[in-house]
């Protein structure tokens, strides 16, 4: 089954409230017959958008496909929150990377925060709002997280990030849940498909020509590689991979690192004067379950609330029941509040939480798995992309030293061994372990 088509219409946005909130542009045509660029890129999201316009901007000629429509997928239904750095501590990285590696990419992530920010002061439909707290279900790991933000402070400079104990958090979220954690004034929160059309809008005034309800069934790699779709091809001198958690096995070398899972989000109706009973500062918030619970209020005072995961190819039959009983966890106060609008989406995870760049075949480059953190760093990436098709590689070749580990199984097998891993942590959630 192919996931392009197993939950959705095709061409038709999710009715999600990020949908509603925007004025939805008209269908660009789809490709018919032969065309060439200088580059192709496979797949309108934060990725592709932002590739094509940046290097447009530096002269070269591209054509986006899409199987859908521009920010149809992940980046147009996610949680919108605007994190900084990684999925993985600075002194993780450090780790495994080098400090020097480390701090390239600290100040990769910063950019890529300042360049949402720019956007949305320009366009005032991205909403941009500071502030993302991290909430801890366990006093006994209260500690660690306040030592990163104490790390960061002491090792990066960034002063950014407001420690929290469980009064403080208690004040700040109306949840019993949650034992103390942090609030990172620094990172914030947007309408994610509002940033997806404003960069696909970047694009076409640049000269990108974006070609959707288009779908790619091959690509043959090489010295000019080329994309076949359903009604014609694109011949180019580079190809980018842009689908992300909905590239399927179009290219192995990328499947066997990045898998798809689907997240779920619910919106509330809007909650009036229950609003201070929830969350006291307009913030994001996301938690430290393994399945992650995230959450912030709409611009008309909603609860935009994720939670709940599937591993395989359908979405659950009744995806409001799914996100309400983490929703009623997080906060019985709300319980039977009526949800006006719930959707799916698939993303792309990696097997350590980290973004892959990758060029695997001539002429191809990749980039995914964001593993939830790609509103900031996917809408930067086409920065880096074009600067390494320009043949400036280094910062490439610094997101290129993160660990990206194959799945066990590699394309073909990891479905299944991953379903299990994720059973299991699932399970831990529950049990409170």
């Amino acid at each position: 089954m192919n996931l392009l088509f197993a939950n959705d219409r095709q061409g038709q946005y999710p009715q999600s409230w990020y949908a509603d909130a925007v004025t939805l542009p008209d269908a660009r045509p789809p490709l018919r017959g032969e065309a060439s660029a200088d580059v192709c890129i496979v797949g309108a999201g934060y990725t592709g958008l932002s590739a094509a316009w940046q290097l447009a901007a530096k002269g070269l000629s591209v054509i986006v496909v899409e199987a859908h429509r521009a920010g149809w997928g992940a980046s147009g239904r996610n949680g919108g929150q605007v994190g900084s750095g990684f999925n993985k501590g600075q002194e993780w990285l450090e780790n495994r990377v080098g400090v020097d590696n480390a701090r390239a990419l600290w100040s990769i992530a910063e950019e890529a925060k300042a360049q949402v920010r720019t956007l949305a002061s320009e366009d005032e439909t991205i909403a941009y709002r500071p502030g993302v707290a991290h909430a801890e279900w366990h006093e006994r790991d209260v500690p660690d997280t306040q030592a990163d933000a104490d790390y960061l402070a002491q090792n990066y400079g960034y002063d950014q990030v407001q420690k929290l104990d469980r009064d403080e958090m208690q004040a700040l979220i109306g949840s019993p849940c949650y034992q103390g954690g942090s609030v990172d004034w620094g990172a914030g929160h947007v309408n994610p498909l509002a940033l997806a059309l404003a960069l696909a809008r970047k694009a076409e005034a640049a000269g990108v020509v974006i070609h959707e309800n288009t779908l790619v069934h091959r690509v043959e790699p090489g010295a000019n590689p080329i994309v076949r779709c359903d009604k014609g091809f694109v011949r180019a001198k580079h190809v980018i991979l842009a689908g992300n958690g909905y590239l399927g096995r179009l290219v192995n070398g990328v499947a066997s690192r990045v898998m798809p899972i689907n997240n779920f989000i619910a919106a509330t109706e809007p909650l009036g004067d229950r609003v201070p009973s929830v969350l006291t500062r307009d913030i994001a918030v996301a938690d430290s379950k393994f399945v992650i619970n995230y959450f912030r209020l709409s611009a008309d005072g909603r609860l935009l609330f994720g939670g709940g995961e599937s591993y395989g190819y359908k979405f659950p039959s009744d995806i409001p029941a799914t996100v309400r009983k983490p929703l009623e966890t997080v906060f019985p106060q709300l319980k039977g509040v009526k949800i006006t609008h719930a959707w799916g989406g698939t993303l792309g995870i990696s097997a350590q939480r980290l973004p892959v760049f990758d060029r695997p075949a001539q002429g191809l480059w990749a980039a995914s798995g964001y593993s939830g953190h790609g509103v900031a760093l996917a809408s930067f990436s086409g920065t880096i992309l074009a600067e390494a098709i320009a043949g400036q590689i280094g910062r490439f070749d610094v997101l290129n030293t993160l660990p990206s580990p194959r799945f066990p199984g590699g394309g073909a097998f990891r479905s299944p061994l991953l379903v299990m891993a994720m059973s299991w942590y699932a399970l831990r959630d529950k049990l409170g372990i």
